[in-house]
């Protein structure tokens, strides 16, 4: 849903970088996120999503730019941060060996939780995961999406107005996913900025407005609906034929086609001519040996706009190196 313009902007930031020796694992990022945003992170793995959180949840001192997160600098005040955020990491972040009611007493105590609000938080944590009467179960013997809602529950004990979520769902079934999304939703209608990153596609239509990150970059930023909207001029085609992995070979040769990626058990086959390029796709793949069973105009998904970004992204840096060169 849109967030509210007039909403106070909690997270900033402005030519962020961090260098690992020679190589730039974020390279100038800049963006802002308003209270009450779901933000979200898209990119593929190494693409400095991680790294980018880091910095703002205080971990990792950047080697550039700025950046404020709840009003506080992520440099000179990154202890400020800590206690105004909640932080859950890529890797399950909890400790295997202790029970479920161990893990939330630990986090209490490491959040300082008020001894007057203990018992009250302890039991919000346990009914949000959906563990009561399992508090003496050992963590490491809990299914994978009663793991991620413990945790998100164990980040959020202290009640924190900005929740980074590292990868959150990743691991877990399309169930678990989704219910964690509904635990995601609440918090954000209750005033909680959550900034998440993720991989997957799907998860990415759940966010209010989203970056896509890749090599170090942010190559577009907008709502779900504006990335479509914004970056797909181009007419896609969904095709199901025999074969699709040979068939994208072929097909990429043709100069009425600009991309085609595999789609499930299709393919996604972007151009600018609708009509005469699905006479070049049906000619092209009847020529090959290959059976036709559909061709079809759909409307874009977010995987088709990923891809298409993309491909423009690394289109434009072999551009600018054969200039150099």
């Amino acid at each position: 849903m849109p967030v509210d313009a007039e909403r106070p902007v909690v997270v900033e930031v402005e030519n962020l970088e961090r260098r690992f020796g020679d190589f730039r694992a974020v390279a100038g990022v800049s963006f802002s996120v308003r209270r009450g945003e779901i933000f979200g992170f898209l990119g593929p793995n190494g693409a400095g999503k991680s790294t980018t959180i880091r910095m703002l949840c205080g971990l990792l001192a950047p080697t550039g730019g700025r950046g404020r997160v709840a009003g506080f600098d992520i440099v000179s005040q990154t202890e400020r941060i800590k206690t105004r955020i909640g932080y859950m990491s890529q890797r399950f972040s909890l400790y295997d060996e202790l029970t479920v009611g161990e893990n939330i007493d630990f986090f209490s105590g490491i959040y300082r939780i008020p001894r007057d609000r203990k018992a009250a938080r302890r039991k919000w944590v346990i009914e949000m995961a959906g563990l009561a009467g399992h508090t003496r179960a050992r963590t490491a013997d809990l299914p994978g999406g009663w793991k991620q809602r413990l945790a998100l529950g164990c980040a959020v004990l202290h009640e924190p107005p900005i929740l980074f979520l590292d990868e959150p769902t990743s691991g877990v079934d399309p169930n678990s996913r989704r219910a964690f999304w509904n635990l995601i939703y609440e918090l954000a209608e209750g005033g909680v900025t959550v900034f998440v990153t993720t991989h997957y596609m799907e998860e990415s239509e759940y966010c209010d407005r989203l970056a896509v990150i890749y090599r170090g970059e942010i190559i577009a930023t907008g709502t779900p609906a504006a990335l479509k909207h914004e970056h797909m001029s181009d007419v896609v085609l969904e095709v199901e034929c025999t074969r699709p992995a040979e068939a994208m070979t072929l097909l990429e040769a043709r100069g009425e086609i600009r991309e085609v990626a595999l789609f499930g058990a299709g393919l996604h086959v972007v151009v600018q001519d609708e009509a005469a390029a699905a006479r070049a796709v049906r000619e092209a793949l009847g020529d090959g040996g290959f059976e036709v069973h559909r061709i079809e105009r759909i409307v874009p998904t977010l995987e088709d706009v990923f891809v298409s970004l993309i491909e423009k992204s690394d289109r434009s840096a072999g551009a600018m190196q054969e200039v150099r060169a």
